[in-house]
């Protein structure tokens, strides 16, 4: 298998930046795009619930209003791509079974070998931490596919911005959520940068590693 090499990965992390100015003449190919969904579908979660779903949204008419939920930022109608992440509102257990009767019907094995785990699963979800707060354990799990997301798209050399200045309550009665188990939490564009875009060649502000990073 080949692999990036770690000032290849570097490199692509250096060269991301949140888009403030796509170019919408430049569409991201079918075959590209198609890899920047599967990641989302790769992308981890506790337990391997997956608490989420993506909205794809193409409509024109449907992201002209969609911006207007967001304060009129551009990027949510220039931009190729526009995808609306959902979390779950709650984790049932029902959930948790879909869960496992799928993961027993890809591996091959019956149901019964999963009874240990279910327990713990269960426990968790019932009485562990995480069940004072569904929607906010959720939401955790859909901000790693978020970042999963991000990264593969620098990974392709496709821009990339992430949008939480939006109205999610609105979001959701226009994209058809309300009543449902999903609920908007963040948006996300992908394309490609506008000449001219001054975040493109704005020096990246972090702090320095042995700020974030300390050693035990």
């Amino acid at each position: 298998m080949t692999t990036s090499s770690p000032e290849q990965l570097l490199t692509r992390l250096r060269w991301r930046y949140s888009t403030k100015r796509f170019d919408s003449s430049r569409a991201i190919p079918d075959d590209v795009w198609s890899a920047l969904e599967h990641s989302l579908v790769l992308s981890p979660s506790s337990f391997g619930l997956q608490p989420w779903k993506f909205l794809v949204v193409d409509d024109k008419r449907l992201r002209t209003e969609l911006r207007t939920l967001s304060w009129n930022q551009p990027q949510i109608t220039d931009a190729s791509r526009l995808v609306v992440f959902c979390g779950l509102r709650n984790t049932t257990i029902e959930d948790v079974d879909r869960y496992l009767q799928l993961q027993c019907d890809v591996r091959g094995v019956g149901i019964e070998t999963v009874a240990g785990y279910r327990k713990v699963l269960v426990d968790f979800v019932e009485k562990g931490w995480a069940a004072k707060d569904h929607s906010a354990w959720n939401a955790r799990q859909v901000y790693i596919a978020l970042g999963t997301f991000l990264a593969a798209a620098a990974m392709l050399g496709v821009d990339s911005c992430a949008l939480e200045g939006i109205d999610m309550e609105a979001y959701d009665r226009l994209l058809g959520l309300d009543g449902t188990r999903f609920t908007t939490l963040v948006a996300c564009c992908a394309g490609y940068r506008a000449d001219g875009d001054r975040g493109a060649t704005a020096k990246k502000v972090r702090y320095p590693l042995s700020d974030v990073i300390e050693r035990r």
